[in-house]
């Protein structure tokens, strides 16, 4: 296993289940799955901050992602 580059937080290796989280709303029902060992990060206050930056990240690139169009045109 090649781990030239690994940064230590990131995890991409598949022989590891990466935990899931089911969240719920009103609105929305999503299954969550973590790739990235958020737990390497001592701080619960950084690792918080380290979160919600991957969080918006995501929807960032969820939204200019063309299928967010398509999701949006059909709901």
């Amino acid at each position: 296993m090649d781990l030239k580059g690994f940064d230590g937080i990131e995890i991409d290796l598949p022989e590891l289940k990466c935990p899931e989280l089911e969240l719920e709303t009103d609105d929305i029902k999503m299954i969550l799955t973590l790739k990235k060992d958020y737990s390497r990060i001592k701080s619960l206050e950084n690792r918080k901050k380290e979160f919600i930056e991957d969080i918006k990240e995501f929807i960032k690139e969820f939204i200019d992602n063309p299928e967010f169009e398509d999701l949006m045109e059909y709901y």
